[in-house]
């Protein structure tokens, strides 16, 4: 029996991404399993997504003292548009991967999510989490919800924070895309970026127009990628440098990705980053 026989409670588009996985041998549940990250015990939070965006000055004084050393305010904008990226990442990825796993996952709730202080100086991933519980949602629910949502934080990040419209929306985009992160090298690469796409464009938010699913060569092997079109800026921290998605090599990569020339330059992709 087919797997989307067996789990009618999940939505259309886990359905089809179940079958996709079923005809390269990889079951849907497993693949997202091996997904997401270990459950961490309790975690303690500076404050909140919702004070963060009721008070964006919370976010911006928290940058200054982990990054006392920035240099000037694109340093400063920087920092913060990663900080964006690990929100998407690490709050918005998991849920999604979560959905697509079980049929229902609780929304981005911006009261329920909080920013950690860091483990080392001048970290930038796994800081955003949200804590566990909340209401479960169908996947209908979810595109509906966490589009309007992501739409709604859009502001203060963009004008307030200064996080350019492409690094807040390719990284909303990755978090959202996880699922298809997750099988990147090991699906019909045609496929994935059919349906990695299809499923941006239910969001009604600016997400898919600024990530492109793109087939690739990497050596022998044909995969698929999800390729930014704006950048989170990373490069320019000290301790940054250029991921395998980034937006400053987009036309470079785009120009190279192709079955004659068989090139992981510049970066090497890695799911999710």
């Amino acid at each position: 029996m087919a797997e989307s026989d067996r789990t009618p409670e999940v939505g259309r588009w886990a359905r089809e991404y179940g079958h996709l996985l079923n005809q390269s041998g990889l079951e849907r549940e497993s693949v997202v399993n091996e997904a997401l990250k270990p459950a961490v015990g309790a975690r303690s939070g500076l404050f909140s997504l919702a004070q963060c965006l009721e008070q964006p000055s919370l976010l911006l004084s928290q940058v200054g003292i982990e990054y006392p050393d920035n240099a000037g305010p694109r340093a400063v904008r920087a920092y913060i548009s990663v900080l964006q990226q690990d929100l998407a990442l690490s709050v918005i990825a998991p849920l999604t991967l979560r959905l697509f796993r079980d049929g229902h996952a609780p929304l981005p709730d911006a009261k329920r999510i909080f920013l950690a202080p860091a483990d080392h100086p001048k970290q930038t991933v796994s800081r955003w989490f949200q804590l566990p519980g909340g209401e479960g949602v169908d996947e209908e629910r979810f595109v509906r919800s966490a589009g309007a949502l992501t739409a709604e934080w859009y502001p203060v990040f963009r004008r307030q924070l200064g996080v350019s419209p492409g690094a807040y929306w390719s990284s909303t985009g990755l978090g959202l895309g996880a699922p298809f992160s997750a099988v990147w090298n090991r699906v019909d690469p045609q496929a994935l970026c059919q349906l990695a796409q299809g499923w941006l464009e239910q969001f009604q938010n600016d997400a898919n127009q600024f990530i492109g699913w793109i087939p690739a060569v990497f050596g022998e092997q044909a995969t698929a990628i999800p390729q930014r079109k704006g950048c989170c800026l990373k490069y320019l921290l000290p301790e940054g440098g250029y991921c395998g998605t980034c937006g400053v090599h987009r036309k470079e990569r785009l120009a190279a990705l192709t079955p004659q020339k068989q090139t992981t330059t510049p970066g090497q992709w890695q799911p999710g980053r």
